[in-house]
Order: C-alpha cells, then sequence, then structure tokens
C-alpha cells in the first residue's frame, strides 16, 4: 500500500535535507546515476537514461531521458517542495529564565504554531565537523543528524494562570515558544561548559553533547548546524478502520513521494512510456517562505537542468520549441473540506478525502491552472479512470499560491496546480487519507504516459 510505504518515507524525513537524502536512496535503488551541478556535463552517455542533481541537498530534480534523444519532443516535469513550516534553531540559540535551559527558536513558514505546544519535540538538520578524523585534523564534512529520542518541549501555560486560553491563545512567537531542554540543576551547565568553548558557546552545551552522541563524534568537532525542530511522533495509520494518515510535515512530502513514485512506476510499462519525452521530477526548497532562494523555485534550477539535458544529447528541436511543447504539474497539498468549517469552502468546491486529487484553479494566477492544462489533466483521469475533484478559493477568501505560477514564469511552460486533499494544512500533526497516495501516483504515472498522446491530439487549438 502506496500510503505505507510513505510513512516510511515521511520517518525518515524530518528535515528537508533528510527529505532529499531519502529521495537519493530511492532513485539509487532504480538505477538513477547523480550529477553535479560544479562539474562538465557534456555529451550524457548513450547507455545512462536516468539522472539525478542536488542543490544545497533541499532541492533536487530527478529525470529520465527519451529513448529517441535526438528527437527529444517535451519534457514532461512534476514540480513539489521539500519544507514544512517548523521552528528552526537559532544562530545564537542558548537561551534560558529561571533555571529552565531554552533553545531559541525561529518562525519557518506559516504554521499553526499553538499545535507545537505540548508535544514531544526533537531536532534534525545537518552538522558541519572539522577534525573529526583524527589523521585530517583540518578535514570540514558535513553529517545528516536526526535525533530520534525528544529532547525539547513546549510547556502550556495552565488554565488556571491563562483564563482566557480557550478563547484567545494566541501566543508571541518570540517570547513564547522558546522550547525547553534541560534544567540548570541537571544539566550541570559549569561541568559541561568547560568542555565546549568558543563558537559552540552559542548552544547550550546539552544540545551540542546529545548531537555529538548521536554522531558518534567529540563535541569539539562540531563547527556548525542547521537544524530544524521536529515532531518526534512517528507518521501513522489511524482511525477506525485505518483509513486516515496522521502525519507531520503532508505538507509537502506526500507530493515529493507520490511524484518520485510515479516516475519510477511509469517505467514498469516501458510500452506505454512516449519515445521521445523527458520525464522530470523537481523538488524545491523554500517554498513556505516565498521561494526566492538559490534552491527556491524562483531559482535557476530547473532551467539550468533542462538547458544542460538539452546541450547534453543531440537534439533536432530548438529548446525554446521543446519548451513550448512541454507541461508542468505543480503538485501541493489541497484544503479538503473540514466537517466543523464547511462554510470555508466555496459551496459547489468542496474537495473530500478519498476522493482523488484536486485541480486547483484561481483566476488571479495564485494557482497556475489554465484551461489548457486543466483540460490535459481532466482528459488524463477521464481516460484512466482516476477520480479528481476541483477546488477555488471563495472571493472573500485569500487565496494561497505554490511554485506553479513561479516555474510557468520563469520557464515558459504551460502549468496546472493539484494536490492531495488534507486537513490541519500547516499543524505540527496533518491529516489525509490512505486512497488518495493511489490515486496521485496513478494519475502522475498516467500523466508521464498520457501527455504527449494528448498534446498532439489538440494540436495547435490552445494557441
Amino acid at each position: 500500500m502506496a500510503a505505507e510505504q510513505f510513512i516510511d518515507f515521511v520517518n525518515s524525513s524530518p528535515s528537508p535535507y533528510h527529505a532529499v537524502g531519502t529521495s537519493i536512496k530511492m532513485l539509487e535503488k532504480e538505477g538513477f546515476v547523480r550529477l553535479r551541478e560544479d562539474v562538465n556535463w557534456g555529451k550524457l552517455k548513450a547507455d545512462q537514461q536516468k539522472y539525478y542533481v542536488t542543490r544545497n541537498g533541499t532541492s533536487l530534480i530527478a529525470f529520465v531521458l527519451p529513448e529517441a534523444r535526438d528527437e527529444l519532443s517535451d519534457f514532461q516535469i512534476i514540480g513539489a517542495h521539500t519544507d514544512s513550516p517548523c521552528f528552526r534553531v537559532k544562530p545564537i540559540s542558548s537561551s534560558g529564565k529561571v533555571g529552565y535551559l531554552q533553545v531559541g527558536v525561529e518562525t519557518y513558514g506559516g504554521g499553526l504554531w499553538y499545535t507545537w505546544f505540548d508535544r514531544d519535540l526533537t531536532v534534525a538538520g545537518r552538522v558541519v565537523l572539522q577534525g573529526n578524523d583524527p589523521k585530517r585534523k583540518d578535514e570540514i564534512t558535513t553529517k545528516l543528524v536526526h535525533l530520534s529520542k525528544p529532547i525539547l518541549r513546549i510547556p502550556s501555560l495552565a488554565i488556571h494562570l491563562n483564563r482566557d486560553a480557550n478563547s484567545n491563545f494566541s501566543p508571541n512567537t518570540e517570547s513564547q515558544t522558546a522550547p525547553i531542554i534541560a534544567t540548570e540543576i541537571k544539566a550541570n551547565v559549569g561541568k559541561l561548559s568547560s568542555k565546549i568553548e568558543g563558537e559552540k558557546k552559542k548552544h547550550h552545551p546539552v544540545l551540542v553533547n546529545v548531537l555529538a552522541e548521536e554522531l558518534q563524534c567529540d563535541a569539539d568537532c562540531i563547527v556548525d548546524f542547521d537544524l530544524y525542530v521536529a515532531d518526534s511522533q512517528p507518521s501513522s495509520i489511524v482511525g477506525a478502520l485505518n483509513e486516515f494518515v496522521s502525519s507531520p510535515r503532508l505538507d509537502n512530502q506526500a507530493s515529493c513521494f507520490a511524484a518520485l513514485e510515479a516516475l519510477v512506476r511509469a517505467e514498469e510499462r516501458k510500452e506505454l512510456i512516449t519515445r521521445t519525452s523527458c520525464r522530470i521530477v523537481c523538488m524545491f526548497d523554500h517554498e513556505e517562505i516565498g521561494s526566492r532562494s538559490a534552491q527556491g523555485a524562483f531559482s535557476t534550477f530547473l532551467n539550468d537542468v533542462i538547458g544542460r539535458i538539452h546541450a547534453g544529447i543531440t537534439v533536432n528541436l530548438e529548446l525554446k520549441a521543446i519548451l513550448a511543447a512541454s507541461l508542468i504539474v505543480s503538485s501541493d497539498m489541497a484544503h479538503a473540506v473540514h466537517p466543523n468549517y464547511t462554510s470555508k469552502h466555496e459551496e459547489n468546491h468542496r474537495p473530500a478525502l478519498h476522493k482523488g486529487v484536486v485541480i486547483k484553479t484561481n483566476q488571479n494566477q495564485r494557482y497556475a491552472t489554465s484551461g489548457y492544462s486543466g483540460f490535459i489533466l481532466r482528459e488524463i483521469s477521464r481516460r484512466n479512470n482516476i477520480p479528481i475533484q476541483e477546488f477555488v478559493v471563495p472571493n472573500d477568501l485569500p487565496c494561497g499560491s505554490t511554485i506553479g505560477p513561479i516555474i510557468a514564469a520563469e520557464t515558459g511552460i504551460r502549468t496546472v496546480d493539484v494536490g492531495m486533499p488534507q486537513l490541519a494544512m500547516h499543524s505540527c500533526r496533518e491529516f489525509c487519507a490512505v486512497d488518495d497516495f493511489d490515486h496521485a501516483i496513478d494519475l502522475f504515472k498516467h500523466f508521464f504516459h498520457d501527455f504527449h498522446k494528448i498534446a498532439v491530439e489538440i494540436g495547435t487549438q490552445f494557441d
């Protein structure tokens, strides 16, 4: 069952670094070979079709070259993002009051911050080490770290001290969200501090030491880190009928997983794959904060890879002609109708759990769906009997956005915005349906199988 595979994926991916690392393991198992951005690609090997490339360790693009390389006709692209709203550890995190040791954190993205209270939290991310190998004292290396045990907690203030909590709980994210990691009494701060000097004093010795224990290195070797606060409770299948997934980071690791699975599974029916189409999955960082970064959707990453693919094989068509014949599916989770808040949805556009992927439309281009791109997805679903749903935001509510309009504008490729339906978006724990993983993978797989054929049938009627 796809949902069970996703649970393994998300449990292994508490940060964007880990999401990319987990994706790499999936891809390499299927024969994908790594390319590096900082070296010449030259002509791509004739006997190798599957490649991937990363940027910053938090964004990834994987692609499968067409069988008939010289006849490359189009790019079939699915886009998603690796990041989720969370707290991130500050560059100087050592803080605390009245005998508590606390970790200074900064909000990342638009989280439902109250859902992080009273949860068992941990940290994950990338750590920079220097001198970890005694024979190479100056060597700098990086390692991913994920503390499986809970080490942090943000306790609520008791109702007796905050009588308005149930009617007006609005925590100050600067002064009231710093998680507790230990107490001064138990940490024996003086003893630990004597072992940790210089830059590392920016952080509580107890934090540096638990990282060192997990990485099996000396605390003095840790010279820097980029840490995300994460829920320590694993993702799980829940409900009396085992029909739901309760999980952190559904937005948007569910889309990353479904896109990668579709890329791999499309190969199982080679007779259905267009010989001239290049299939791509791109997973960007920083969507939750606007995508403006070197590894975000506003970056050159996708255009760079597309350009290097075109240059790396002998192609008859100009790149601009191929882009004009291509399509991007921007996949980001969608808002399912909530049984306790039905008025928040437009009455004719109420996506439900179990009923398939949602096509998202906004006439102000907060979503990139157009008449052409929406029709393509609807036609793919019709031909393959895959359920889909429709979503628009009511006129009296603001509409969020996705990477869809960004990569459409940056590449000039027509784009459709879709997503699996979920509840509790941007909560520490989100909620979706088991069945919709299968619906999403099926739709994306048939996108890789059918897009070129349908586009040829349409011809120039949408030009």
